[in-house]
Order: C-alpha cells, then structure tokens, then sequence
C-alpha cells in the first residue's frame, strides 16, 4: 500500500481538484491492477492524502513509470511531504520514489515500513472496480 500526504497550495484547491481527477481517470485507464486509488482532500487544513493499493510491486513500479508525466501536472498545486510505503517495495522502487519526493517537495521524506504480521484478503468478487466517486 502506498500513502503520500501533501501541502496543497494557497488558492489551489479547485484547481488540484480537476488536476487529481484527470490523473484519476489516466490512472484508471491504464492501470486496472490497481485496487484502489484515491485521493482525499482536507479544505480546513489545506492538505491532500493519496492512498493506492496496489496488488504487488510490479503494481507500484508500473505505476511509478507511466505516472510520471502525470504527477508533475499535480506538482502545481502541492508541495508532497510525506510518501510512505506498507510492505516492502524492493530498492528499484524507493529509488524511484525518492525521485518522486525530489520532483513534487523541497523535503518529502520515503518512509518504508515493512509488514510485521497481517494478512490479505484481496478478491472479493466481481471484475473491474467496484465503487469509483
């Protein structure tokens, strides 16, 4: 799972909104492993959290590489602070965050957190995404 947490812009709201769904429907057009992708966007605290579920890591490293143009046009509006990753990418994909923290915040910061125990239960019926807002 990976989880990015970001500064949106004074005055940058409305526009991030239509930038995030454009990457939204880019995304899910080109990438129906994905689980889940969603954007989650706090008007009082001017602050945008991305959570992506992605069902392994040739998932993520897809992904990285095909959003790339991508991210930048959302780059506009946010200064990314934070990304973390759930599980254990390998070093070909920190690598390729850590590009991505460089190119949308002065600072961000990769944090990866390895599982510890737990468990997945990802099939749950049905083909295409289920609830998409």
């Amino acid at each position: 799972m990976y989880v990015d947490h970001s500064d949106i812009r004074p005055g940058a709201i409305e526009e991030l909104r239509r930038a995030v769904s454009d990457l939204v429907a880019f995304v899910q057009d080109r990438e129906p492993q994905l689980l889940s992708y969603a954007f989650h966007i706090d008007r009082q605290t001017s602050t945008m959290a991305v959570v992506a579920v992605h069902p392994n890591r040739a998932s993520l490293h897809l992904h990285l590489d095909i959003g790339g143009p991508e991210f930048r046009k959302v780059g506009e509006f946010i200064e990314l602070r934070r990304i973390e990753v759930y599980g254990d990418p390998g070093s070909a994909i920190i690598e390729l965050l850590e590009q991505k923290a460089r190119m949308l915040g002065r600072d961000a910061s990769v944090v990866v957190l390895p599982r510890t125990v737990g468990f997945d239960v990802l099939a749950v019926g049905g083909s295409g995404p289920a609830n998409r807002s």
